[in-house]
């Protein structure tokens, strides 16, 4: 007997997020596209707008939605409340939002969202029908902290990060231009970025007191792809370091330890999260690197969109790194 799969609806489709979800989800042996939303390119093929897609994925963009098993936001911030209250969406569909208007405020209306980062909200994710994707710079942040976090090793954070272009979105700007970005780097929302009270929020929830985080994020000159340096004050031996590490992440597929110098291209085009620590005196530098469109985005929604149907969590996610 075949099994039936399950009806997806993208909303955004026509974003950097929504096409990676496309890529993605039209390989999925487990669910179905069955529409794909955006107001802006309603009755465009997708593969018009992503060539690449051709002969992929022959979908027309729409401005209609219908009932589906699983839904994905993936508008701008801060327009995902916008369109629930506009629209009318059963309750018993999954709704996984990789905007971020639930991950500090979970309850909307008769949902109460769980903050989708699988690392540490496994089972809370399996048993809910909201879920609050985490973002790109908030999800690297966060695996690089957690385990000292959880033996109430953090007091200050000093962090660096640097980001590609595609973390900016679709909508064109000054500092997206390649004219403007090409062979260029620069600081951008110094110790103001949108994320910290998300990456405070959880790891203060593990941390027995609070914690300072000090964030610098970059904007990289390439279009993928995410590495942040933590700076904190450990007294731990590195080997002890490490263990505490692999044991936190003993169960988690996608977060890789190494005691061997990362690079980011390692995580590129993959749902990866990799890990590399190093020790002076007292100090440590907590290295860690994703692509922050799927790690930080759409490979990490479908992560949790296997989870809360009992699937594996790589399904659909076998990805190789691009090596060159």
């Amino acid at each position: 007997m075949l099994k039936m799969k399950k009806s997806v609806g993208i909303i955004g489709a026509n974003g950097y997020t929504g096409s990676e979800l496309v890529r993605l989800l039209i390989f999925h042996p487990n669910v179905e596209l069955k529409f794909l939303f955006s107001r802006s390119n309603s009755g465009v093929k997708i593969s018009e707008l992503y060539p690449d897609l051709d002969s992929i994925c022959d979908l027309v963009l729409t401005n209609e939605i219908s009932e589906t098993d699983i839904l994905f936001l993936c508008l701008p911030h801060k327009e995902s409340q916008n369109w629930l209250n506009e629209n009318s969406v059963s309750s018993e569909t999954l709704i996984i939002d990789l905007g971020n208007d639930f991950r500090l405020e979970s309850n909307f209306e008769n949902r109460n969202f769980v903050y989708g980062l699988p690392e540490i909200y496994f089972n809370e994710i399996q048993n809910s029908k909201s879920i609050a994707n985490p973002g790109c710079f908030a999800t690297a942040i966060q695996l690089a902290l957690l385990p000292l976090a959880k033996e109430n090793l953090l007091k200050e954070v000093y962090t660096t990060g640097i980001t590609g272009s595609t973390g900016a979105g679709q909508s064109l700007q000054p500092t997206t231009h390649f004219t403007w970005r090409n062979d260029n780097i620069s600081a951008y929302k110094t110790l103001n970025h949108q994320h910290v009270d998300e990456i405070l929020k959880q790891v203060n929830l593990l941390n027995n007191e609070e914690v300072e985080l000090s964030f610098v994020p970059w904007r990289g000159d390439f279009a993928k792809g995410i590495f942040t340096s933590s700076t904190i004050g450990c007294g731990l031996e590195l080997e002890k370091i490490y263990t505490l590490y692999k044991d936190f992440y003993k169960d988690s597929p996608f977060v890789k330890i190494s005691e061997k110098p990362i690079d980011m291209k390692q995580v590129v085009n993959t749902n990866f999260c990799v890990i590399q620590i190093e020790k002076q005196g007292s100090k440590i530098a907590v290295h860690s690197a994703i692509d922050n469109l799927l790690k930080g985005a759409s490979g990490q929604a479908i992560q949790n969109m296997n989870i809360v149907n009992g699937w594996e969590q790589n399904l659909g996610l076998n990805l190789k790194p691009i090596a060159f």
